[in-house]
């Protein structure tokens, strides 16, 4: 029988091939993350009471300066994961091995790649997450500005996309913008589950060495370890879900944007004037203009939705401890994160390149939308509800009338039309982006003391 030598044995090519997948692609992404883990376990060892010691300070010393040497590779893109080293964690044991002989064969005590691959997993979504929320609020800020610019120009409110009420483009482009920034609360809870470190935990029961967990914990700028060793080795898979649940959420909430995008731009209604360097032409029809990006949205929506579920379902009938059925999480969550975050980026450009036809705005204003604002103006000089409401719809031709102008200046209590607080908005966005940057700093000036 043909096999194939790998660091932890001979393995028929055909099994190696179908168990690795798509890792030495994937894991290209963990590269960085891999070796800042090990400079943590690394300087742990170094610091472990036994005798003799497993790694002097010296040789944690030699260690991390190799590590940096390969983080460099990898973030100049040489760096390159063999079949046979079936993951990131096997090729940069092999690099330091080749580099610094039997110190390199030492790097691996008391640890798993269960362990290792689920801290990598961490350290790189934690990364993640404050990019998305940047991403978030810069969508939010394009969307604030839009509003502001068109604040008090007159749009028709819809119910079921039919004529409802008077609004403003400021509601239609902040009440879009409020829920995007309502989702950081759901990206935050991400973040929160995945803020704790798995190191240390092995294959998930443990190891006889007295390994320091906190130590690790905090060198990696972790809130805490995850406590239970069984409990980390479970965790990974449920914290990509958490974050893809999270995702799946956003996406359906710009999904929404993207869908008033389309509809208000159509010739029928002609609201918003799309940037035409968004937008695609046709190879047969010369007038056209396309909003794919919009339309893609919605696909790409459907595609997140569908990682979030595939993840979900991997885990629902899983046993406890380590499967390898979780090796597959790992492409779900980075998959998801790509097509999120590149949404978001895209739709930011599409929405500052946006304009509105105000005529065409003004138009849609038929004497009904103006209904239910005439019906409370005679509640207010006495009628009752119900008597307002039916002599309102029973003359609905006296009101063709009414200025829509007056009807947005009417509405000034919070978050109405005239009663829009723009501050409320901007201190929202400001506060995310201070956020994302205090973290940020906080977390690479650990990745600095621990790797000199």
């Amino acid at each position: 029988m043909k096999t194939e030598k790998t660091i932890t044995g001979n393995v028929d090519p055909d099994v190696l091939s179908y168990t690795v997948g798509d890792d030495p692609i994937l894991d290209l992404e963990l590269a960085v993350w891999d070796c800042i883990g090990t400079a943590a376990h690394v300087t742990m060892l170094s610091e472990m009471s036994v005798t003799p010691s497993v790694v002097t300070a010296d040789e944690a010393s030699k260690v991390k300066k190799e590590l940096a040497k390969i983080i460099e590779s990898a973030k100049a893109g040489d760096f390159t994961i063999e079949e046979s080293d079936q993951d990131v964690h096997m090729a940069v044991e092999r690099r330091l091995t080749e580099t610094l002989g039997d110190l390199g064969k030492k790097i691996h005590t008391g640890r798993s790649r269960n362990d290792q691959v689920a801290v990598d997993v961490r350290l790189h979504i934690k990364d993640q997450i404050l990019a998305l929320e940047e991403e978030v609020a810069a969508l939010s800020n394009s969307l604030v500005e839009f509003g502001k610019k068109y604040n008090l120009v007159p749009m028709v409110g819809r119910t079921h996309l039919q004529p409802a009420m008077p609004s403003s483009i400021g509601v239609w482009a902040s009440g879009h913008a409020e829920m995007i920034l309502d989702q950081i609360s759901n990206i935050e809870a991400a973040y929160k589950i995945n803020d704790a470190c798995p190191l240390g935990s092995a294959a998930g029961y443990g190891v006889p060495l007295p390994l320091n967990r906190e130590r690790t914990s905090s060198l990696l700028g972790f809130a805490r370890p995850l406590h239970n060793v069984f409990g980390a080795s479970m965790a990974r898979g449920e914290d990509e879900s958490a974050l893809l649940c999270a995702l799946a959420q956003l996406m359906a909430v710009l999904s929404r944007l993207a869908q008033d995008v389309i509809i208000f731009s159509m010739p029928e209604f002609g609201y918003f004037t799309l940037p035409r360097a968004y937008c695609t032409g046709s190879s047969i029809m010369p007038q056209k203009y396309n909003p794919d990006v919009m339309e893609l949205v919605r696909s790409k929506t459907a595609t997140v939705l569908g990682l979030a579920t595939s993840s979900l379902s991997m885990l629902h009938a899983m046993p406890g401890g380590y499967n390898r059925d979780l090796q597959d999480c790992k492409g779900l969550y980075m998959k998801g994160l790509s097509i999120t975050r590149t949404t978001l980026r895209i739709m930011a450009k599409f929405i500052d390149g946006m304009g509105i036809d105000e005529e065409k705005l003004r138009a849609g204003f038929i004497p009904g939308v103006f209904a239910t604002d005439v019906a409370l103006r005679k509640v207010a000089e006495g009628t009752p509800w119900r008597e307002a409401y039916h002599a309102v719809r029973d003359n609905l031709e006296a009101l063709s009338s009414e200025d829509p102008d007056a009807a947005v200046q009417a509405k000034t209590h919070e978050g109405a039309t005239a009663g829009l607080n723009w501050n409320f908005y901007e201190n929202r966005i400001s506060d995310i982006s201070k956020s994302v940057t205090d973290r940020r700093n906080d977390f690479n000036k650990k990745m600095e003391e621990l790797l000199g």
